[in-house]
């Protein structure tokens, strides 16, 4: 009970006068800015060709010649393969001859008709002899056709999986061509993305095989239907390659950026958190006072050091940014400077100004 009168003493001393409060709290604000807002969405996609072809036969032959090696590029139309059509040209020779055997009567018959030397029946059965020959030579120049190999289109030709002198069979894999100068790129997106979907979006992708390099091309097409059990949908671009650095089956990271949309934004520090629900302190005028009213927003997309306002706020607003802590809502405020997108807090702190900024 002695110590309680000088302990009191102590503590005046310690503490000293009592100040006053400010009148108004110092804050940093940023207006509400609409900008074009691009939401890019990323993803793992596979490349392919344009156009593939798994070459086979579709016969069953000795092969005789071969004009390709592994890695070489050919036009469409190009000798590949040649497989023995010795005993077709062998018929086709035969053919020609009975052709060639049936126009000459026909040439003998002609003017022997017009004379009434020759009956007209004999006439019909060479035109139907000429015919056969003609019909047969059809068929056999087609077998001879299917003993040769050709490039269905340019591109670049895969290993090659069999030699002169092998016995091919319908279905034996002979090599692969694929057309590179293309590539296609498939790959899912959620199903939610299917709005902002549109074709000739812009798409670039990166891969391991070359990590300094972007790839760009646009959105070709979406599929029609969304997968029920991951409930993404399929989406293929296409890459020009001239330089023949993709290949098919090369896994690549894919940015897709669908068209610009208009959107409200903030900074992200003028956020405010309550459970679910989200707020920012608005600045106001009110009974010739500056004031800070709390406004319950609903936020969109996000990006970094930013948020997009849905519903809330207007265009040309202002939010506190920075001093939300020793705020109230409806407390006044004095604003010490307007925060931009080039303003760094530091570079709003170095700035003169009275008063002191706690957020």
């Amino acid at each position: 009970m002695i110590y309680r009168p000088l302990i009191f003493t102590m503590m005046l001393l310690i503490s000293g006068p009592v100040l006053s409060q400010p009148s108004s709290t110092p804050v940093f604000v940023a207006e509400v800015t609409r900008v074009e807002w691009v939401e890019p969405i990323e993803a793992l996609g596979t490349l392919q060709a344009d156009e593939n072809v798994i070459i086979t036969s579709t016969v069953t032959e000795k092969v005789t010649r071969i004009n390709f090696d592994d890695g070489d590029r050919v036009a469409s139309g190009d000798l590949l393969l040649e497989m023995d059509s010795s005993e077709e040209r062998a018929l086709l020779s035969e053919e020609q001859s009975r052709l060639s055997e049936a126009e000459l009567q026909i040439r003998r018959l002609n003017p022997l008709i017009a004379k009434g030397s020759a009956p007209e029946s004999a006439l019909d059965e060479q035109v139907l002899k000429k015919q056969t020959a003609e019909a047969r030579m059809e068929a056999i120049e087609a077998q001879i056709r299917q003993r040769q190999i050709l490039a269905p289109f340019d591109g670049v030709i895969g290993q090659r999986n069999i030699s002169v002198g092998a016995l091919v069979q319908p279905g034996t894999v002979v090599t692969t061509i694929d057309d590179d100068l293309t590539m296609k790129l498939d790959f899912s997106v959620p199903a939610r993305f299917l709005s902002l979907l549109t074709p000739q979006s812009a798409v670039s992708g990166t891969t391991a095989a070359w990590p300094n390099e972007v790839f760009r091309g646009s959105l070709s097409s979406v599929n029609s239907r969304i997968d029920p059990v991951t409930r993404s949908i399929s989406v293929r671009a296409i890459l020009p390659n001239p330089d023949h650095k993709l290949r098919p089956g090369q896994l690549m990271r894919v940015r897709l950026l669908p068209p610009a949309r208009s959107a409200l934004m903030i900074p992200e520090e003028a956020l405010l958190s309550r459970g679910k629900q989200e707020f920012v302190r608005r600045i106001a005028t009110k009974d010739n006072q500056t004031v800070a009213t709390q406004v319950q927003v609903t936020i969109g997309a996000r990006r970094q050091g930013a948020v997009e306002i849905l519903t809330g706020l207007a265009e040309g607003d202002q939010v506190v940014t920075h001093g939300n802590i020793r705020l109230s809502p409806g407390a006044a405020v004095e604003v010490k400077a307007v925060q931009t997108g080039d303003n760094q807090l530091v570079d709003l702190l170095s700035q003169p100004q009275s008063g002191e900024l706690t957020q």
